[in-house]
């Protein structure tokens, strides 16, 4: 998949950083572009810090069984990041920042984000109307 040179124009860049499972910012990362995009909207995501390992390849489309409830099976958050990228090809684009990726050792996104240096991320300001951060700041 060729891979745009420029950013596209968007009405919200999402920035998430921090750590995506110690309190709700993936829920609430999750939950706002899927309202923005139902509304109408583009929408950009931009992980940054840990948020970067939610795509990675590695996490498989299931996440690890509970001994308590073993049939029931949740999807893992490349899997609910790939779907939503399918369901809003046009609308939504995820990017991952290459300078956290590398730091963390997650090197293996599903092919759907693309890595982008941390220099490019003025373009994705630029080109969206609105920018909101989520996460440690």
């Amino acid at each position: 998949m060729a891979r745009p040179t420029t950013v596209p124009r968007s009405d919200v860049l999402l920035t998430v950083m921090g750590a995506p499972y110690e309190n709700d910012l993936l829920t609430s990362v999750l939950r706002l572009s899927q309202a923005m995009l139902e509304g109408g909207a583009t929408v950009q995501i931009w992980a940054c810090g840990y948020a970067t390992m939610l795509t990675q390849r590695g996490l498989g489309d299931s996440k690890p069984r509970n001994l308590a409830a073993w049939e029931v099976d949740h999807p893992s958050t490349s899997l609910l990041v790939r779907e939503m990228l399918l369901a809003f090809p046009d609308r939504l684009r995820w990017y991952a920042c290459r300078f956290c990726s590398d730091d963390r050792g997650a090197v293996d996104h599903i092919p759907e984000v693309p890595v982008r240096a941390p220099a490019r991320f003025a373009e994705h300001v630029a080109a969206a109307d609105k920018t909101l951060y989520l996460g440690v700041m």
